[in-house]
């Protein structure tokens, strides 16, 4: 299945998709990378891994449209299955989002519905969170609001920081958003009627990677 991936910086959940395409199991190939960032470490980092990768034009966030169209004329010719989001900066419009509904994913670093936006790990640790971690979700035009997928949580220690529980949080966002992609790729992963569906049944509530290691069911 062909996916397109589109980054913003350094692409570590990127690489992490790339690395783990390699397993034919996984389902998925990375045909394209793409950045609204011209000097977005990820491109380099998706060449280095033999995978296509460019930025688009820079345009200044008012020109919201303008990069959208670049951004559906790089994506189409592609015919990607699936959009994966991978740290990708911009929000994108209600059209855009339309145009390819229920087969964008999204990975947020924050256990949602809580903490949508930015800061996410600043803010768990002043609301004194016992525990957050991440999200992967279909991307909806509410900003982080689409039907959520699969959710891993790290506890927030006493002396954490910000960079220091994102930090831990990453390592979880690695393993669970391939999941996710395999997940669709297998086609057990589904978007309709505006909720996720995972193996023919509505997710009511996101899937906890604690409880599939637990089980050791991927």
């Amino acid at each position: 299945m062909p996916i397109v991936i589109l980054i913003s910086g350094r692409g570590s959940n990127m690489r992490a998709l790339v690395e783990r395409s390699s397993d034919a199991k996984m389902g998925y190939e990375v045909v394209q990378v793409l950045s609204d960032a011209p000097a977005a470490p990820g491109l380099e980092l998706a060449r280095d891994l033999g995978v296509p990768a460019r930025a688009l034009t820079p345009f200044k966030s008012a020109d919201r449209a303008v990069l959208e169209r670049e951004l559906a004329a790089a994506i189409d010719p592609c015919a990607p299955a699936l959009i994966v989001l991978a740290g990708f900066m911009r929000i994108l419009s209600a059209d855009f989002v339309a145009r390819y509904l229920g087969r964008i994913l999204n990975i947020h670093p924050s256990l949602l519905p809580k903490f949508p936006g930015l800061h996410t790990h600043r803010r768990a640790i002043e609301a004194h969170e016992a525990q957050t971690g991440a999200t992967v979700h279909f991307v909806t035009a509410q900003l982080d609001g689409g039907p959520a997928v699969i959710q891993a949580s790290v506890k927030v220690q006493p002396d954490d920081d910000a960079e220091s529980l994102a930090a831990r949080v990453q390592i979880l966002e690695h393993r669970i958003y391939p999941l996710a992609v395999r997940w669709y790729s297998e086609g057990r992963l589904h978007y309709r009627d505006g909720q996720a569906w995972l193996d023919g049944a509505v997710l009511a509530s996101p899937i906890q990677y604690a409880d599939i290691e637990a089980t050791g069911s991927h």
